[in-house]
């Protein structure tokens, strides 16, 4: 097998198929062959945006493409030196969160933290999926962060761009330190996953939810197995997220589904479905996302889309252009998750009423930090008395 590397610069966006104004026409296929991805949700893996050259495998003529080994999910260890991570975003409610892992093997085809791989030189695609880091030394740095004079508490937001309960996790355990550290410091955290391991974690939670240090949210996708299946390949089931969002109600945990990403012509249709099941597991709060398109995940959702569902591909992508301002993907803050014109419009009042007709979001449950109490600092240096 030999690999063809062509050093050339990476076209901007306008040049893609799918920018403003361009004709949908279907794409040519760069997929990787099914048997060397099995079980992943990106169809290719084409280098980062940042890289000097593009490379890629072709055939010489004697078929020894077939002798390339399938992707295995690899682990290395991401050294970080700090594990809060800020932002000053206007249109979400949190100011700090933690990643315990970078890349995400769960392999939602959609996941706008995609992108973020190629920082590291390595893919969107497949490698965001195949190639993760673990940061086992994230509990021992919360404590240390938590411990300056001058931190303030405020909550902190974990799963917001790799899932913290992703499989790996059941062999790390980064996820379980860092909430022993919150635990025992009092201190408040938001969790967003897709996996049903959380529930692991629920004598944690549990006590967390007494003194309001806690909310889980679950993201729910889709009801329809085939779809969560091919779209969230190594994510929990629909029905196993359900049937943890009830575990954690039980356990008297805040519980929130979220309905992310809406995606029209795909799951929209399932809006009112999800929102009835969450509620009958107890739920008492929900949120929507409408699907983003940033950088690279445009180019891999267009792939799925034609890969899986190539009799709805133009629909799909019309009707995200119109509420996307005529664009694939419109990153204004304030509107970036919600969209704009009338079928966003409709979108939003059909979620609204749903809620409405189920008791959800009648009242927003909120964190405190009255129990923080600042870990001890460890002493750089011995004390002379």
């Amino acid at each position: 097998m030999r690999k063809a590397t062509a050093a050339l610069k990476h076209p901007p966006a306008t040049s893609s198929p799918l920018a403003a104004g361009a004709p949908l026409s279907l794409p040519e296929p760069t997929n990787i062959d099914p048997e060397r991805r099995r079980g992943r949700g990106a169809q290719s893996n084409a280098s980062g945006r940042f890289e000097a050259e593009a490379r890629g495998a072709f055939d010489d003529g004697w078929q020894s493409l077939e002798e390339l080994p399938p992707f295995k999910t690899t682990v290395g260890i991401d050294s970080a030196r700090k594990v809060i991570t800020r932002n000053d975003s206007p249109d979400i409610g949190f100011d700090r969160s933690i990643n315990p892992y970078r890349g995400c093997e769960h392999g939602c085809v959609y996941c706008f933290a995609r992108p973020t791989h190629v920082y590291l030189g390595l893919s969107a695609g497949l490698d965001f999926e195949a190639r993760l880091f673990a940061k086992p030394d994230a509990p021992a740095l919360l404590a240390k962060e938590l411990a300056a004079p001058d931190y303030e508490p405020k909550m902190i937001a974990i799963g917001t761009n790799t899932d913290p309960y992703q499989p790996i996790e059941r062999e790390q355990r980064i996820m379980r330190g860092i909430l022993e550290v919150l635990d025992k410091v009092g201190h408040p955290v938001g969790i967003v996953t897709k996996s049903a391991l959380v529930t692991r974690d629920i004598d944690i939670l549990a006590r967390m939810a007494k003194r309001q240090l806690v909310k889980v949210g679950l993201s729910v996708t889709t009801l329809d197995p085939k779809l969560a299946r091919a779209m969230e390949p190594r994510a929990s089931t629909p029905t196993k997220r359900l049937e943890a969002l009830q575990q954690l109600a039980a356990a008297g945990i805040p519980t929130t589904v979220m309905v992310a990403p809406v995606i029209p012509a795909l799951n929209d249709c399932e809006i009112e479905r999800i929102l009835d099941a969450a509620a009958h597991a107890g739920v008492k709060e929900a949120s929507y996302v409408l699907l983003r398109l940033p950088l690279e995940v445009r180019d891999l959702f267009r792939e799925w889309l034609v890969a899986n569902y190539p009799d709805r591909y133009r629909h799909v992508f019309t009707l995200i252009r119109e509420m996307r301002g005529g664009r694939d993907y419109d990153p204004q803050w304030g509107t970036r998750g919600k969209g704009t014109g009338p079928l966003a419009w409709m979108i939003g009042r059909r979620f609204e009423v749903a809620c409405a007709k189920l008791g959800l979001n009648k009242r927003r449950f909120k964190l405190t930090t009255d129990h923080f109490a600042r870990p001890a600092r460890v002493s750089q240096q011995l004390s002379l008395f």
